[in-house]
């Protein structure tokens, strides 16, 4: 017989290649078509057929015990004959070398003395035959399990128990489930024989049924499974006399939950006792199974039910009732039948061509819902670009190449079994061109539009054929290194584009082009490179997204991992939403599939998945609609009415149960009725689920019935109404003669119906069928309905306006119609509905709120004017942002004209739109509104945080950085943390301020070989986020330059020439500074003219002496340089408060009127310069001033000379131990000048910087603080208070040079009007004292100016308010010759005219101001 069929199979498969061949050459001519040059052939050369290669036997499932031989049958079928192998738990046997396991020779599998034990199972497990032919492919079976029963265990043994004769009596003996066919039961140590009345239930439990004296005895059971017997414990069975008294009904053995596989047979348990003897019976879904007349439903000893060979209807709960006159018990249990996988539609052979993509279809059914796997010549097909599972259970393949030719299984699997389906794959070579000219190449191949996952491609028409009219064209395209080759070809002739779908974002693809004429496929164009645009870096959508109903209440939804993920996935969120609702619900997942529990029954849900990384949500999947499995209905049906019709009958009126409650589709309805006085004898009829009424009849006379509806699905019966009683007539109706007239008829005329409303006859002993209506214009006969007898109005419809109608109604029963009742009426003119449709709002706007809030308002043009509500309208407002793109409107009602939309995102862009509805009718959506939400300072910190050493330089290190995924704002700036100690107080780190949206920054003059620990807190307008957690890095180990940082090593000539350099310098300042010294020795009035030079011209700049005559002020007010006249109590005051930059919006412009000599001064500066200058961290971590500013409320004075330093540009700063870290700036201008007078620098002075400003403590002579005039002290006490930065605050220039004033915190501010005598002590600081005012008590005409203070944010440290006063630097030539001799003085007499002359220029200055 098998050889038969392979034949057959042969025969049939041979003809249907040919329909095949002929077919895919019209679907794919550039697929079939051969390669340009290749060698013609003959057409019985590509012409090959499929070979039948099967299994005619596959191994099935085996039980055997240790010690037996067992076999595994297999055989297959080919020419040539295959090799037959063997696979364990998916690993090759070595049946070579093995003693105990063989080969036969028609494959099957001998496996002689089976070993088990606890700890050693080699024999136990999953087996597959694997067949082989050389020249064709491999093909596996279908797996089958091998199990060894264990060693024999009790879980229950035998008790000693008594039975009343004639009753029921069980004794336990339950062991594992692998040995109960082996188990048997000895009376008094003798084998029982089992019969009818004494049976053995599947569980080994022995139950006696109708107790005999001869059934008392010893009883014990014995399990045989191979080696020595296992005895129970015996026990004594007593037979007690019947006590002809009656005794509770209890159940000995109820039924238990049971799951068999279609075929087998299964037996439900079901043993009681009590006296009298109770019988049994079994119901199925309130069903009563008739166990007599059925062939596969058998009542056996005790009670219990057997079912032979089960089907899938079998499933469902069976109800155990046992009665013995007296009391009823019952108990239920539910049976649940499987089926093994089947095949609904196999895989077929396939012929195709190269580059061509196939699919294998594979359908299959079973329960539990199959699994499916692919197998291509005994492997495992792993899904990838170009092997993928299409339609759930369906292998495509892509892009075929000659290694693609084989055999494909389709292997499914579920809780109860596998099978597997196999075709075959032929790779035809292409066919040789027919006689005539071939196309030449197409020509100019292009890309015209390249996306991420599609490129559309254009040619022009071959050479050969200018027209190319009749042309097809195949496109061949493969990824870059990869040699799998897919076609797509044009769908018609002449086309010359093709878009390629389905592409990857930013990988290279080659493309080529073939022309195919009627003789056959030309040359192909050259290869086109081409790369896709690389996709945005959010993940792209989930592949194979799918979803199944697992239960009535459950869904589990599977996917694949995003090809596309950019990056790591870190979760994906479920979305789901019951179908015709509007709510979508989600749940984050973090693997590929989910089960969402608790839904409705019968409901259809859609479901889509997002993914996330670190970039946010990725692109939605399309929705994916699936429907939970139907159950019994969960209600019983409404409105259950009974109306007795007559002696006989009674009609039953019903309504379907609440469709929430149906849980699928109602496919029937059980009615069952009894009589009242008899409760046991219940009748039963089916109707159909469309029906909702049912007449009963063959009733008693004048007898009370009670009735009960229960709604039916496919999956059972569902709960049924209370019973509901009707007692039927004692005598039937007179039906002898035709109904009397109704009692009364109204009628209600409207546009285009008239309601007609009757009362009964009032002879209610007459028989009413029904009434019959009748009307028409002006005659009652034109139309005719009839109507139930209990209906008492009825709607006449379709009706002409304006009309007069003739209305008749009569009662009629089987003898005919009774007296008519006339009424006539007319209907209501028509009149014209109001045409005007509900207008949308207007005027809608959006107010922002806050960060998360948004107010929207807008009128109503179909309100008064006043706009006031007075109907029951009421407005839709709807909103959406399009970040992510595939986020959904969200909707909220609104009564009044405005809404409050919260919980938005912070500095998110939302569109809004507002729709009225009044009634059912409702307008569109108004033109939208748009809004942005407030900025919200950063809730997450920045991120990827890393530290890395700069080469070459082991003291610097770089810090990077991206920033925070919750940035609520546009980043202004960061600030890094560093230090030596992760535990340290905040305040004791290291601050470096990072301005603008840069994500590196460098730091220099770190330890060598000295672990750091780094945090970055990201801030925005509204202030700082949190900082991120500690990053540890530890700096290379190296050797240190001379001054602290880096440096390549130096000759010794060049070593020698800086020592003597240095040594050479230092004399020369000692020098300058004992002569300076000396001078201030010999007299008082030398010491007050000295004052009035700059300290830094006197150590930073040589030169002659010159004499320099005073200023003009109007002209020249900034070359004013005065000394000041006592010192700071604290030379280097040491500062541990750090301040905290502010926004960009922070920074002020500085003025860029500075001549070229400051300019090569400053670059001469720099020169000098080096990474040296950089603070160590000890010396950072001592220098953070807390920083006051002043704020003049009229233009300041000035009253300070500006020392000019290195442009903030330079990649190091260097500043004196007093001088401020990064002190404020802003401008000061004096009246009438168009320049400002003075800057100050702020931590926001770096934008474009590429180092940090710190704190270096320098070798450098302190100078003094900058020349101030002498004054009385006094301070503003809202100085005191004042904490704000200088209000104009624009960007920086960065090529500017920035003068610098010295300031020390205690030093108090003097005037410039007169030379003064110093106080006799120095000037403490008090916020609570007065501030000194900018000019001196002699200079009474000028307005007296406060001084404001601003504070500059510390970390949680007080400091007394540093009133600063800066003002702008001299000209360069002035300031040249001011520098170049620190002992120019002028004369007394001199002295005496300038400062008259200075107070009368003062005077002109305050005039002018006050003008």
């Amino acid at each position: 017989m098998a050889a038969e069929r392979g034949v057959r199979r042969l025969l049939s498969t041979s003809s249907f290649w040919l329909y095949c061949l002929l077919l895919l050459g019209r679907r794919a001519p550039g697929a079939a078509a051969a390669r340009s040059g290749s060698s013609p052939q003959s057409p019985g050369a590509s012409i090959r057929t499929f070979t039948p290669f099967y299994f005619l036997v596959e191994p099935v499932d085996t039980l055997s015990v240790r010690g037996s031989s067992v076999i595994l049958n297999c055989s297959a079928y080919s020419e040539p004959s295959p090799k037959i192998e063997w696979k364990k738990d998916g690993t090759f046997l070595n049946l070579v070398s093995d003693d105990r396991r063989q080969l036969l020779p028609d494959g099957s599998l001998f496996i002689s003395n089976v070993v088990h034990s606890k700890h050693n199972k080699p024999d136990e497990g999953y087996y597959q035959c694997v067949a082989t032919v050389e020249s064709l492919g491999t093909i596996v079976s279908r797996t089958a399990k091998l199990t060894v029963a264990g060693l024999p265990r009790f879980t229950s043994q035998p008790e000693p128990s008594s039975v009343y004769a004639g009753n029921n009596a069980i004794l336990n003996c339950e062991v594992n489930a692998d040995l109960v066919p082996f188990v048997r039961w000895e009376q008094n140590r003798q084998p029982l024989l089992l019969d009818d009345r004494v049976i053995k239930l599947p569980s080994g439990m022995l139950v006696i049924s109708n107790a005999t004296e001869g059934d008392g005895g010893l009883y014990r059971c014995i399990v045989e499974s191979g080696g020595p017997p296992k005895y129970s414990d015996e026990v004594e069975l007593k037979v007690l006399p019947d006590p002809e008294v009656t005794s509770d009904l209890v159940f000995l053995k109820q039924p238990s939950p049971l799951v068999r596989v279609i075929g087998q047979d299964v037996v439900l348990p079901c043993v009681a006792s009590g006296l009298p003897t109770p019988t049994i019976k079994w119901m199925k879904n309130e069903e009563v199974l008739d166990t007599e007349s059925s062939e596969r439903l058998v009542l056996l000893a005790g009670g219990s039910l057997e079912i032979s060979d089960v089907t899938e209807d079998d499933a469902g709960t069976y109800f155990c009732i046992a009665d013995n006159g007296n009391e009823t018990i019952e108990a239920q249990a539910e049976f649940t039948v499987q089926a093994q996988p089947e095949f609904l539609k196999q895989p077929t052979n396939i012929y195709a061509h190269e580059s061509m993509d196939i699919v294998f279809e594979c359908e299959v059914t079973g329960k539990p819902t199959p699994t499916v796997k692919w197998v291509k010549n005994g492997d495992m097909v792993i899904p990838s670009d170009y092997f993928k599972i299409v339609k759930e259970h369906n292998l495509q393949v892509l892009g075929l190449v000659k290694s693609d030719e084989g055999f494909y299984q389709c292997i499914a699997e579920n809780d109860v079994g596998n099978a597997q389906a196999g075709a075959q794959l032929i790779i035809l070579e292409h066919a040789p061109a027919t006689t005539g000219p071939l196309p030449s190449a197409p020509r100019d191949v292009v890309a015209s539009l390249v996306s991420t996952r599609f490129i559309k491609l254009t040619w022009r028409t071959p050479a050969s054929d200018p027209h190319g009219d009749n042309l097809t064209y195949s496109v061949f395209y493969t990824k870059e290194g990869i040699a799998r080759e897919r076609v797509e070809n044009t769908s018609r002739p002449g086309e010359m584009q093709v878009t390629i779908q389905n592409l990857m974002p930013a990988t290279v693809y080659i493309f080529r082009v073939m022309a195919q004429n009627k003789h056959g496929s030309g040359e192909s164009s050259a290869p086109l490179r081409v790369e896709t645009q690389p996709e945005v870096q959010l993940p792209g959508p989930a592949p194979n997204l799918r979803a199944y109903a697992a239960s009535p209440t459950s869904i589990t939804v599977t996917w694949e991992t995003p090809v596309s993920g950019n990056g790591e996935i870190q979760n994906y969120k479920l979305y789901y939403m019951e179908k015709g609702t509007d709510k979508e619900q989600d749940v984050d997942v973090s693997s590929l599939s989910y089960t969402i529990n608790g839904l409705k029954k019968y409901t259809e849900y859609s479901f889509r998945v997002v993914a996330y990384n670190k970039h946010g949500p990725g692109v939605s999947t399309p929705d994916v609609a699936v429907r939970t499995l139907s159950d019994v209905p969960s209600a019983a049906p409404q409105n259950l009415s009974l109306e007795v019709r007559n002696s006989k009958s009674i009609m039953i009126h019903w309504q379907p149960p609440a469709p929430a409650t149906q849980n699928g589709q109602i496919t029937g309805y059980k009615i069952r009725y009894r009589k009242a006085s008899r409760k046991s004898d219940v009748t039963e009829t089916l109707v159909s689920g469309t029906q909702l009424s049912q007449l009963i009849e063959g009733l008693d006379r004048g007898t009370e019935y009670n009735f009960r509806v229960a709604a039916l699905t496919i999956n059972g019966t569902g709960p049924a109404t209370d019973w509901l009683s009707a007692e039927t007539f004692e005598s039937d109706l007179d039906e002898t003669r035709v109904p009397e007239v109704p009692s009364s008829l109204h009628v209600r005329p409207l546009v285009t119906s008239i309601v007609v409303s009757w009362t009964p006859p009032e002879n209610q002993n007459i028989v009413v069928r029904g009434y019959a209506i009748g009307y028409g214009i002006g005659s009652p006969h034109a139309q005719t309905i009839k109507v139930d007898y209990k209906q008492r109005y009825y709607t006449i419809e379709n009706l002409d306006p304006s009309s007069h109608y003739v209305i008749t109604l009569k009662a009629f029963n089987n003898v005919g119609e009774g007296i008519p009742l006339y009424e006539s009426a007319v209907t209501r003119p028509h009149t014209v509905p109001d045409p005007t449709p509900m207008m949308p709002p207007v005027g809608v706007q959006a107010s922002i709120l806050s960060h998360d809030t948004i107010r929207i308002t807008w009128a109503d043009n179909s309100l008064p004017k006043h706009q006031k509500i007075t109907d029951s309208r009421y407005y839709t407002v709807r909103w959406k942002t399009n970040i992510p793109a595939n986020t959904k409107y969200k909707n909220a009602n609104a009564t009044t004209l405005s809404y409050l939309v919260t919980g938005l995102k912070p500095n998110t862009l939302y569109e809004f739109s507002v729709m009225v509805t009044k009634g059912r009718r409702s307008s569109t959506w108004s033109m939208t509104a748009h809004g942005t939400t407030f900025e919200l300072v950063p809730t997450s910190p920045p991120k990827d945080v890393t530290v890395v050493s700069k080469e070459g330089k082991p003291k610097t290190i770089i810090v990077n950085w991206q920033p925070p995924s919750e940035a609520n704002g546009k980043i202004t700036g960061y600030i890094i943390y560093y230090s030596t100690d992760v535990n340290a107080e905040i305040h004791d780190w290291v601050i470096e301020p990072v301005v603008g949206n840069r994500l590196t920054h460098q730091i220099q003059e770190l330890t060598l070989d000295t672990p750091y620990y780094f945090k970055i807190q990201a801030r925005n307008s509204k202030g700082m986020g949190p900082m991120s957690e500690a990053v540890q890095f530890r700096t290379p180990k190296g050797s240190n330059s001379p001054h602290g940082s880096p440096t390549s090593p130096l000759d010794s000539n060049m070593l020698l020439v800086i020592i003597v350099s240095v040594g050479v310098i230092t004399i020369v300042v000692v020098v300058i500074i004992a002569v300076f010294c000396t001078r201030r020795t010999t007299s008082h009035q030398k010491k007050k003219r000295a004052a009035c030079k700059s300290v830094n011209g006197s150590h930073k700049y040589k030169g002659n002496s010159k004499d320099v005559k005073p200023p003009d002020l109007w002209i020249h007010h900034e070359r004013l340089e005065l000394k000041p006249i006592d010192k700071s109590p604290d030379p280097n005051p040491i500062m541990t408060d750090t301040p905290i930059p502010r926004n960009s919006q922070d920074i002020t412009p500085v003025d860029n009127s500075m001549d070229s000599n400051i300019h090569q001064r400053r670059n001469s500066y720099r020169g000098h310069e080096s990474e040296d200058s950089m603070s160590t961290l000890a010396g950072r971590r001592g220098m953070r001033p807390k920083m006051m500013m002043p704020f003049d409320s009229q233009p300041p004075q000035p009253v300070i000379s500006a020392h000019p330093i290195h442009s903030l540009d330079n990649p190091h700063h260097h500043f004196h131990s007093s001088s401020l870290a990064s002190p404020a700036r802003s401008h000061l201008y004096h009246p009438g000048s168009p320049w400002p007078i003075g800057t100050s620098m702020s931590l926001s002075d770096r934008a474009n910087s590429t180092e940090s400003v710190r704190n270096t403590p320098s070798t450098d002579t302190m100078p003094a603080s900058s020349s101030q005039t002498c004054c009385t002290d006094h301070q503003d006490p809202e100085g005191a208070t004042s904490s704000s930065y200088l209000a104009s605050s624009q960007e920086e220039d960065s090529g500017q040079s920035l003068p610098t004033a010295h300031v020390r915190p205690s030093h108090p501010l003097k005037s410039f009007a007169v030379p003064a005598i110093p106080p006799p002590g120095p000037p403490t600081y008090d916020p609570a004292l007065p501030s000194t005012p900018l000019l001196s008590q002699q200079a009474l005409n000028h307005h007296i100016h406060s001084v404001k203070t601003a504070s500059i944010g510390t970390l949680g440290r007080s400091r007394p308010p540093m009133p600063v006063v800066v003002p702008s630097a001299p000209e360069v030539q002035e300031t040249t010759r001011m520098l170049e001799d620190s002992e120019s003085s002028y004369e007394p007499d001199e002295l005496t005219k300038e400062m008259a002359h200075l107070e009368g220029l003062m005077k002109d200055l305050n005039a002018i101001t006050t003008a």
